[in-house]
């Protein structure tokens, strides 16, 4: 008896160490890539997240598809909105709940509350005019280029170029999970800053992130309106010094030129250019369609 009474005080301290431990191990369950999610803990090392407002399951090791993450966020957008506005949240082009495949990327037929539809890329960005739910779109048009164009504060001392360029292609092999072969090109000519991403089908295994969704996560990231947990302001550093970012464009080269007649106006589109590339590799030259869309 003499043994169990003085027991009881080492199994109370190891009970509360276990639970602490177990609490601990519940608030440590997120997903690091997308704070959209909602997480539970199904044992010690098992952490299982879902997609706010669905049922998808997330693989929080990796980047999660545009689609899935406009989605998300509308949900979250029109949740905030009801509640302000119970007469319903007004549809326009770049305010949408989009449609996804089961596999995360946009159906090649997008359609809003009003009946209007449109055929869109993989980055999401209309491609035709608008008509009525007859419209078919055979398939979705691959964004094989990304152009990304960078603008930094006015600073007292001047960057190395070299310096520049690894800091980027290091942040966006480790932030975006992005395999250095896609980034083809960064340019820096203070202040400003140019990144080229290629990607074609043909070239990309299924463990690739896409660039489109690599493109969503900066330009989020960029804008201090970050997907990752985390929610932190990015911090591009050279050498230990911040490179502060301005300004912000993103431009899509689509393997096929659009559809627009050319009376349409498009309401999220600033420029449509067509422009002739050189497909890597192939040696020919295909028409690409280099958009640059007016950021929300």
């Amino acid at each position: 008896m003499l043994f169990t009474h003085n027991m009881e005080p080492l199994l109370g301290v190891l009970l509360g160490l276990i639970l602490a431990a177990a609490s601990s191990a519940q608030n440590n369950c997120t997903c690091a890539t997308n704070r959209w999610t909602v997480c539970a803990q199904n044992g010690p090392e098992n952490c299982t997240c879902t997609l706010v407002g669905s049922s998808h399951k997330v693989d929080c090791s990796t980047l999660m598809p545009k689609c899935l993450l406009m989605k998300a966020e509308m949900m979250l957008l029109k949740e905030k909105h009801f509640q302000g506005h119970p007469h319903g949240l007004l549809d326009f082009d770049a305010i949408y709940s989009p449609d996804c495949e089961d596999s995360g990327i946009f159906k090649a037929r997008q359609c809003n509350q009003a009946d209007a539809c449109w055929c869109v890329n993989t980055a999401c960005i209309r491609i035709t005019e608008k008509v009525d739910k007859s419209l078919r779109c055979d398939e979705l048009v691959r964004t094989s280029w990304i152009y990304i164009r960078l603008k930094h504060k006015k600073r007292s001392g001047a960057l190395g170029a070299a310096h520049v360029t690894n800091a980027l292609k290091q942040l966006f092999e480790s932030q975006y999970k992005m395999h250095p072969k896609y980034i083809t090109a960064i340019e820096y000519n203070s202040p400003l800053i140019q990144i080229h991403l290629n990607q074609h089908d043909s070239g990309k295994s299924k463990c690739d992130v896409d660039i489109t969704d690599v493109a969503y996560y900066f330009e989020k990231d960029i804008k201090d309106d970050s997907i990752f947990h985390s929610n932190s302001t990015l911090t591009v550093s050279v050498n230990g010094d911040a490179l502060d970012i301005e300004k912000i464009r993103i431009f899509y080269i689509d393997e096929k030129p659009p559809l627009f007649s050319m009376n349409e106006q498009a309401g999220d589109v600033i420029a449509v250019v067509i422009a002739v590339v050189l497909a890597a590799g192939l040696g020919i030259t295909v028409l690409g369609i280099l958009r640059l869309r007016r950021t929300r």
